[in-house]
């Protein structure tokens, strides 16, 4: 059987079990640093304890010389687990390799949309990522890292919702925000459909996030029902239609000239990215009434990872605008 990259497999398979994390902190401790690695140059693999989950969280982080505000770059559905992180999947590393920018990449987090779960889930335990990446994480990197205290945050598929409700959970916390092929809705019937689903692909319980259908908390995490709480934040928002597109070809390195891949990558996230196309479009025209500027980014194209390292790239010139540097 032909297997497909995590971002396509999980329409179709169900992804079980979680990888085992570093030994937790004693309970009650405060959020702080239990290990930093050197990767060679600029990169650091960093350990932090999160009281909030009671484990520890590995962390890769580009540190440059000196102060700089901070990038958090969250991963896809498998929290950059089984499928590889942002740092695997595209050049990342090699980009902000000469940028004055802390990048901090958090590894875990699969299916729990980087959000605070209203229960423990009996597959992915305990999630209260929204008090990880909002209170711990930075008061746990700002003095060993020099953060500056100017955040922007970008998440793809799954996390380009997360990116944008943790903006509308904490206001002033994030001067940009990046939001590549994902539905910023959680509450109207379709997207809470979607958000469901992926939840179920993994064994997980939606009502153990947000509670059951109808329980507020579903609406009080939509972007587009709260987009009036993104003014003043420096917005870019992408998605494909679906149609192939620049990287849907044979000659694509991503695809290698197999065209058994390509005709997966056509159909799921073709499919896919068809339905994501409606999500974001239905923010973007939500932002334009309100006034708030945003750069919208729609093309042909589909569900996959080539697509979200040219949306980082493009994205930068705004993130750097907003956070000075």
């Amino acid at each position: 059987m032909r297997r497909l990259p995590l971002c396509l497999a999980t329409l179709t398979a169900v992804v079980a079990g979680l990888l085992p994390v570093a030994a937790a902190a004693p309970a009650g401790a405060a959020a702080a640093i239990v290990d930093v690695r050197p990767l060679g140059g600029r990169q650091f693999e960093v350990d932090v304890y999160s009281p909030a989950m009671d484990r520890t969280i590995p962390v890769w982080i580009s540190h440059p010389d000196g102060p700089a505000p901070a990038l958090y770059l969250l991963n896809a559905v498998d929290g950059g687990e089984s499928g590889g992180p942002w740092t695997n999947r595209t050049d990342a590393a090699q980009f902000f390799a000469d940028k004055q920018v802390n990048v901090i990449q958090p590894i875990g987090g699969r299916a729990s949309f980087y959000t605070d779960w209203a229960a423990d889930d009996p597959v992915l335990g305990r999630n209260k990522w929204s008090t990880f990446l909002i209170d711990e994480l930075p008061a746990a990197l700002s003095d060993r890292f020099a953060l500056t205290g100017r955040n922007a945050i970008a998440g793809t598929s799954m996390s380009a919702t997360s990116a944008l409700d943790l903006a509308i959970e904490a206001p002033g916390r994030y001067q940009a925000v990046g939001a590549f092929s994902g539905c910023p809705g959680t509450s109207d019937p379709m997207s809470a459909a979607v958000v469901r689903s992926e939840l179920q692909l993994f064994g997980a319980n939606a009502d153990n996030m947000w509670g059951g259908p109808g329980n507020p908390a579903w609406a009080a995490h939509d972007a587009v029902l709260n987009a009036d709480r993104l003014r003043g934040v420096a917005l870019y928002l992408s998605a494909g239609n679906g149609l192939p597109g620049v990287h849907d070809t044979l000659a694509d390195p991503s695809i290698g000239g197999d065209i058994g891949r390509l005709t997966d990558r056509l159909a799921v996230g073709g499919s896919m990215e068809s339905v994501v196309h409606g999500c974001a479009a239905a923010l973007a025209g939500r932002l334009a009434a309100l006034g708030i500027p945003a750069t919208a980014v729609f093309r042909n194209g589909t569900h996959a990872w080539p697509y979200w390292q040219d949306d980082l790239h493009d994205s930068w010139p705004v993130f750097a605008a907003a956070l000075g540097v």
